[in-house]
């Protein structure tokens, strides 16, 4: 991503993280990255494009984090654990993030339509924000199919190693679901530091999944 757009976005997240959106002017974002307002224009193509590429990066963010939850270690159980905690955590500390996993966006923030937009932008990056935006189900089935295209490799980085049983597919991806449904559930009433970690542990010892 462009420095720019990247600068922009960084502005228009601490604007949110002072005052409600609807209050977010694009010549302040504009002025805080240290470009011209044409250039903002530019990029997003309005506020609402601007909401978009925001909602858009920190959804892919939260990913990515998913991504790294899951290769932290070598126990399929704690690579589970570990990607339900980064759920709670980034929650938890990103309002974008917890209004996309649970569909509930405030007045302070902006609500995007999820669906996609007519864009005749010729930026790739807003063309893309401005295609669809992940709902709460959508978060679902991304996070659960990462898990189970990684955990349903036996040997070195998957369950087990050189030889291991290959877990049932439905099952596994059953189980997959179940964890990161189970994450979203401690959102509205989170447990102490670790406590989703040690829900999923205990939730797992009870699933049929031979890791």
């Amino acid at each position: 991503m462009p420095a720019a757009r990247e600068s922009l976005l960084d502005a228009a997240y601490a604007a949110l993280a002072r005052r409600p959106w609807s209050a977010v002017r694009m010549v302040d974002v504009a002025a805080v990255a240290g470009v011209s307002r044409q250039t903002l224009y530019n990029e997003f193509g309005s506020k609402e494009g601007l909401a978009r590429a925001l909602v858009r990066r920190e959804a892919d963010a939260y990913l990515a984090g998913v991504d790294r939850a899951l290769a932290t270690h070598t126990d399929a159980r704690e690579r589970l654990a570990a990607a339900a905690e980064w759920t709670a955590s980034a929650a938890r500390d990103n309002a974008l993030v917890r209004a996309m996993l649970t569909g509930c966006w405030g007045e302070r923030l902006p609500a995007p339509t999820l669906s996609a937009v007519p864009s005749s932008s010729a930026v790739p990056a807003q063309r893309r924000a401005d295609g669809p935006l992940p709902s709460p189900a959508d978060f679902v089935a991304l996070v659960r199919d990462r898990a189970v295209t990684l955990l349903s490799v036996p040997g070195p980085g998957g369950p087990g190693g050189p030889g291991a049983h290959k877990p049932d597919t439905a099952e596994l991806s059953r189980t997959c679901e179940l964890v990161f449904r189970l994450a979203l559930s401690c959102l509205s009433a989170p447990p102490g530091e670790g406590g989703v970690a040690d829900l999923v542990r205990t939730a797992l010892q009870r699933q049929p999944v031979r890791f």
